[in-house]
């Protein structure tokens, strides 16, 4: 099966203007545009197209996902699972920032909640505070 690059968009969710930054970015070919003819995409496109929007969503940058690009022979499976774990430590770290910050926010709309009544909110009086 071939794909012109609409359908290539199509088939694999990602924007067309997205697919031509990663080829300008080395992450996915570009087929030979015949003489007065379209370009072809084939499934091997495809599946680089889904491998990249899968890495995306597991919260992989675009050069981490080119260095995960390099290493798709399958003999590199070391260096993908160091590559793993650095992003499952980075994931971890920001979830603990994170709780923090719900915890933070939490207070504070509580304490909107009793501020019935008085000028100043707690919430922005703590941001202002911050700032």
């Amino acid at each position: 099966m071939t794909y012109t690059i609409g359908s290539l968009a199509k088939a694999t969710e990602v924007h067309i203007e997205t697919i031509r930054y990663y080829q300008r970015r080395g992450l996915v070919g570009e087929p030979c545009k015949p003489l007065g003819g379209i370009r072809r995409y084939e499934e091997v496109h495809a599946r680089r197209l889904r491998f990249i929007k899968h890495a995306r969503t597991l919260g992989f940058s675009l050069n981490e996902v080119a260095d995960l690009l390099a290493l798709e022979d399958g003999h590199h499976c070391q260096e993908a699972e160091r590559l793993g774990a650095n992003k499952l430590a980075t994931v971890r770290e920001r979830i603990v920032q994170l709780h923090r910050v719900e915890q933070s926010l939490a207070t504070l709309v509580d304490q909107c909640h009793c501020n019935t009544g008085q000028v100043h909110c707690p919430l922005i009086a703590s941001l202002e505070q911050a700032a």
